[in-house]
């Protein structure tokens, strides 16, 4: 019996051996290295530039170069659709995008002012195909318009300064001396057709056609309405006005920031003139 214990106990004593070895053994043994694979996938991730989207076309354009340019650059970003233009570059402001594509610089003026905040308008991309719309009227003679047709407007500073231009030179309203930065109902005087005007939010303008007369707006509204009509005339001038394209805009502090310089060469690609001339004629032009 006391020869059974002593060998029991020779056994508990290697075991415990043993299991201390293994332990220090473990602990001496150098740590695998993380594999090289790994170290690059966490060192190249990086937040994709966030890019604000307002309507139907911009985002079309912004698709287009995301899937057909900027791969060839090794580039990449985000779009961020948000449906109010109002909000997009309220979205700006905070930070919530780092760039916006939808606007020109007279109405990116407006929203600085509004917000305090220090827009800068980059490349010019596009201009918008512009002119006077009717549903009701399928003439394309000015002097077809009856005394008294009802139109709508923009109702946002720029807009409406940029229409009733439009509509001074083709004639249909007279203005008086302009006394602030922009025109506004209020400077329109007598004139022989005495249009009865009605300021509309641009994206409300298309779904009044219905009920006025003639309208003031664009092609790139009316592709996002689905309703095909052709102008009764187009604001040449006004197109040919570069105040008036479409570009990206950011915050100051980010104007030299690499990947918003990537994206600002992109939006005036070769590629994407050929794309707007070729898919989006009618609607857009190139404004570069």
């Amino acid at each position: 019996m006391a020869s059974l214990t002593r060998i029991n106990r020779r056994y508990f004593l290697l075991g415990i051996g043993s299991a201390i070895a293994s332990i220090s053994f473990a602990s001496c043994t150098p740590k695998q290295p993380t594999s090289t694979s790994q170290l690059v996938s966490q060192s190249t991730k990086t937040t994709l530039l966030k890019v604000g989207s307002r309507n139907t076309t911009t985002e079309d354009v912004l698709k287009f170069i995301q899937k057909e340019i900027a791969p060839s650059h090794g580039f990449d970003f985000q779009i961020v659709t948000i449906a109010d233009s109002v909000k997009i570059n309220d979205a700006l402001k905070n930070g919530e995008i780092d760039a916006n594509f939808f606007q020109h610089e007279p109405f990116m003026k407006q929203a600085a002012k509004r917000l305090n905040a220090d827009f800068v308008m980059l490349n010019r991309s596009y201009t918008t195909i512009t002119g006077l719309y009717s549903k009701k009227f399928k003439t394309k003679s000015l002097k077809d318009i009856p005394t008294g047709a009802t139109i709508a407007i923009s109702n946002d500073d720029s807009n409406q300064d940029r229409a009733l231009k439009f509509l001074k030179q083709i004639n249909l309203i007279n203005l008086k001396e302009k006394t602030g930065e922009y025109y506004s109902v209020k400077d329109v005087i007598k004139h022989p057709k005495n249009l009865q005007i009605q300021e509309l939010d641009n994206y409300a303008i298309v779904r009044a056609l219905d009920d006025v007369d003639l309208a003031v707006t664009s092609a790139s509204f009316l592709v996002q309405a689905k309703v095909s009509l052709d102008p009764i005339v187009l604001d040449e001038i006004g197109m040919a006005n570069k105040n008036y394209a479409v570009g990206l805009a950011t915050v100051q502090s980010k104007v030299n920031d690499p990947n918003i310089q990537k994206l600002n060469q992109l939006v005036v690609d070769p590629k994407l003139k050929d794309y707007i001339n070729n898919y989006l004629k009618g609607t857009i032009a190139p404004a570069f």
